[in-house]
């Protein structure tokens, strides 16, 4: 026998909910798999089973209503963000073509090169601001070489990066004062051209893409878009979240200096201990029952990955911070269909940090992270490395 779930009255986006989620995720994960959130008419999902399960069932689970407002998801109508198999199958094939592992390979050298001379340079200042100039300057960097971004377009990623991520929240004012500066990215992808990019680049490649057939007309610029709007936001959180987490633990980051084999297995546990992604939406398609719990045709669902990755159902002593657990199956980079196209390059970026941060450094210390509201991505707003043991 099937019931309605439990209900919550709290804001999934209210301020002090954004900054430290992870209280929330507790109560909500032990009241139900899935909780009624009447603020915003959502069904959260709060336990790892549920959630792999609705990432892995696009037909049931459809990607048409990734934010939790209209406005935001009738622009997204016709990106591999937004579409369901099979239309984001052969979208998505143009966009991770110049993701895929043997793509990457020529990066690597490269992105190693430039993430142990940033670090290297950081170091020898004895002390820094680790968000502006790491977190954020080296994935901006390599994705606007990767993408062919010159100018005005690489001068305006940050921002237009940021704002593409806040209008996907309910419309509250964080995504209404967001929208201008989104729109400022639409508008420009909606007319940029081969000749923007630069020659060589994966930007370039897409349109060649589009030149040749293989996505539909009109469709390059879209791709571009999810490139600079649903990628870099999450690795600068992704990275800044690392630094702080090396600083907090230094007994982990010992373990990490001591055994350099367990780099992919610490960014795995960042994932998983500090999900870069708040929540995530998903319409329902059909009547569908979770766990003894009816969920309507048409209800909006808000994917809590953060929840779920610390379900202890799923994870021994969730709420600790330990790199050698190697969760290879958490959830922040998705699952199914919608995996994170570029997770790829974001694990590259991550890894080449992480082996420069012990290659060069003993002991990091931090002031305390700072943390500012935002709807989807949960990153470090600024984090002070006050003192560097050089290695």
């Amino acid at each position: 026998m099937t019931s309605s779930p439990p209900t919550a009255d709290l804001d999934l986006f209210a301020d002090d909910i954004l900054v430290d989620p992870y209280p929330t995720f507790t109560a909500l994960r032990e009241l139900a798999p899935v909780v009624y959130l009447p603020a915003h008419d959502v069904y959260a999902l709060t336990r790892y089973d549920v959630i792999r399960d609705a990432l892995g069932d696009p037909a049931t689970f459809s990607s048409r209503t990734v934010g939790f407002n209209p406005a935001a998801n009738d622009v997204l109508q016709g990106t591999s963000l937004a579409s369901d198999p099979p239309v984001h199958t052969e979208l998505r094939a143009a966009l991770t073509e110049n993701l895929s592992p043997r793509a990457l390979r020529g990066l690597k050298s490269t992105i190693e090169s430039k993430a142990d001379a940033l670090v290297a340079d950081l170091v020898a200042q004895g002390s820094f601001e680790a968000i502006d100039a790491l977190a954020r300057a080296f994935p901006l960097e390599i994705v606007a070489d990767l993408i062919g971004f010159t100018g005005e377009v690489r001068a305006n990623m940050l921002r237009w990066g940021q704002a593409a991520m806040e209008v996907l929240g309910p419309m509250n004012p964080r995504t209404a004062e967001n929208f201008p500066i989104a729109g400022e990215l639409y508008a420009w992808c909606s007319q940029v051209t081969a000749e923007d990019l630069t020659p060589g680049s994966v930007g370039r490649g897409i349109f060649d893409a589009e030149a040749r057939g293989a996505i539909p007309a009109g469709s390059a610029g879209h791709i571009i878009h999810q490139y600079l709007g649903a990628g870099v936001d999450t690795t600068i959180a992704s990275i800044g979240n690392l630094i702080a987490l090396f600083s907090a633990f230094p007994e982990q980051f010992d373990l990490l200096r001591s055994d350099p084999t367990l780099v992919p297995a610490a960014f795995a546990e960042v994932l998983r201990y500090w999900a870069p992604l708040h929540a995530w939406g998903r319409a329902v398609t059909r009547d569908v029952e979770i766990d003894g719990f009816a969920v309507p045709a048409g209800a909006q669902v808000a994917i809590l990955f953060g929840a779920g990755n610390r379900d202890p159902r799923h994870y021994d002593d969730p709420d600790t911070f330990r790199i050698d657990r190697n969760p290879v199956d958490h959830l922040s980079f998705g699952y199914g269909p919608h995996g994170c196209a570029g997770q790829g390059l974001a694990r590259l970026e991550a890894h080449a940090v992480i082996t420069a941060l012990a290659t060069h450094t003993r002991r990091l210390v931090a002031a305390e992270p700072v943390r500012v509201p935002a709807n989807t991505t949960r990153s470090i707003d600024r984090l002070d490395i006050t003192e560097v043991v050089p290695a």
